[in-house]
């Protein structure tokens, strides 16, 4: 294994995955507020799911997006 494309490897797929998932809860949050679904001080349960089938990795992530 060589370590150093591993790494490069996996901190390109966990920024990419970061800065997707963040620009997408960003434009979710925008349009629930301009169609009066949230009022803008809520929280959200959140859940995340990281799956690697060729090592057989299954994990999930709980937490919480505040908008306050």
């Amino acid at each position: 294994m060589d370590e150093e494309s591993f790494n490069l490897s996996m901190r390109k797929f966990l920024k990419m995955v970061g800065v997707s998932s963040q620009n997408a809860i960003e434009k979710a949050v925008e349009k629930a507020l301009a169609d009066g679904h949230i009022k803008g001080g809520e929280s959200f349960p959140a859940k995340v799911t990281l799956e690697i089938e060729g090592i057989k990795l299954h994990i999930v992530f709980d937490g919480e997006i505040r908008l306050q």
